[in-house]
């Protein structure tokens, strides 16, 4: 089905878009630089036990998966996307205020579950505008996007410094500041008008496109995707707990996460000169295998006496497990899915990666409580369940890539 016309107004590219579109993706991705590695160590500092931690970590991983495609299919129904960011921007501000009231279990489970709400759809709905940046005026997605891992890696060092000098109890205060700051750039944010495609992971796209996606190959690789994806949530939960309770420092544990960033970004940049030559399959089975690799390691570090150095050399790993992971994924939709579908393909990706992240999440927390590092070792055989699959899906691929 051919697209809609632009209108006049949209042919005309706003001032400064990818500088603005830039100031977006870094101040977006602050707050996330600092939730996903600090957030535990808050929790277990107002005394939450591991499973309750689990919990709060999860509960809002599965409402996400039902409320971003929600409100981005709102967001392309809405007279300006942007509209819709800012309001979202403004929504988690204010529900990120919440962390400052009791620190109950309830109160703060209830606060992440509307958190989760507003706060998730910010970097698909800043991808749709980028991207139509990119189809109506020749943007570079890249140089833009680069500007939020950049920011990324910026507060997973500068959140582990400030902890060291105030405790976890500045958690809640670096996320509302950056917050803030993000509302700052969202009311920069461009004016594109309604938009001619379907926002990423928006559920109107993957409602008309996902029956003809139900195919042995797709299905087959993108549940061992979201299954491997989901062995890394033992980690993301509680290495930090881990970290800090053999007596590593906040400014080091910042590091250490840094690293694993640091790691993902080289191989985005040595991705195509070392892999580029071998099929998506085999990707993800390197992928699978790292992954099994960076669990059995991860308890044997401390009791080998590698100390702070092993880890480091295991956050190496980042680059296979995961950032393999997300090449990968990508490689395989721009092969083997129609540009139309490339959205509903994503849009069913990121539910299994969300689905099973947060069962695996959910189980996390009995693991750690009853096992402490050993419970990485419970990750190894939800990998290999990973890896069964992808090599399931390499038994059916089709034989020709999709034609370009």
């Amino acid at each position: 089905m051919s697209l809609p016309p632009l209108s006049p107004e949209q042919l005309v590219k706003p001032s400064h878009f990818e500088l603005r579109m830039s100031l977006i993706f870094a101040t977006l991705f602050v707050s996330q630089g600092t939730h996903l590695p600090y957030f535990p160590l808050w929790l277990q500092a107002k005394g939450f036990h591991a499973e309750q931690i689990a919990v709060i970590l999860a509960a809002p991983m599965f409402l996400r998966v039902v409320t971003t495609p929600m409100l981005t299919a709102l967001a392309d129904r809405a007279k300006d996307r942007a509209n819709v960011y800012i309001a979202l921007v403004a929504g988690s501000m204010i529900v990120s205020a919440g962390y400052f009231l009791p620190a109950t279990y309830a109160i703060v489970l209830a606060v992440s579950l509307l958190f989760t709400i507003v706060w998730t759809p910010h970097s698909p709905m800043a991808d749709s505008l980028a991207l139509s940046g990119v189809r109506r005026f020749g943007s570079n997605y890249t140089a833009m996007r680069k500007w939020g891992s950049i920011a990324y890696l910026c507060a997973n060092l500068a959140g582990g410094f400030i902890l060291a000098a105030t405790g976890p109890q500045a958690v809640p205060v670096i996320i509302l500041v950056s917050l803030g700051g993000a509302l700052a750039a969202a009311l920069l944010a461009p004016r594109l008008g309604r938009p001619r495609k379907a926002s990423p992971l928006s559920a109107t796209e993957i409602q008309h496109q996902a029956p003809s996606l139900f195919n042995a190959y797709f299905l087959y690789f993108t549940l061992g995707v979201g299954i491997i994806t989901a062995s890394h949530a033992f980690l993301y939960g509680f290495v930090s707990i881990y970290w800090k309770s053999i007596g590593i420092g906040d400014s080091i544990v910042g590091l250490l996460w840094a690293w694993g960033v640091v790691s993902e970004v080289c191989m985005f940049l040595f991705f195509n000169r070392i892999f580029g030559s071998i099929s998506v399959a085999r990707v993800m089975l390197i992928a699978g295998v790292g992954s099994v690799v960076r669990w059995i390691a991860f308890p044997l570090v401390w009791p080998l006496g590698l100390g702070i150095p092993g880890f480091f050399l295991v956050q190496s790993l980042h680059s296979v497990s995961v950032a393999m992971v997300l090449i990968g994924l990508q490689k395989m939709i721009g092969e083997t899915v129609s540009e139309e579908r490339t959205g509903a393909a994503q849009g069913i990706a990121y539910f299994f990666n969300g689905f099973f992240m947060a069962a695996v999440t959910l189980a996390s927390g009995p693991l750690y409580e009853r096992l402490g590092v050993d419970g990485f070792l419970a990750m190894i055989p939800i990998a290999i369940i990973g890896i069964v699959l992808i090599g399931l899906a390499a038994r059916s691929a089709p034989q020709r890539r999709l034609g370009r």
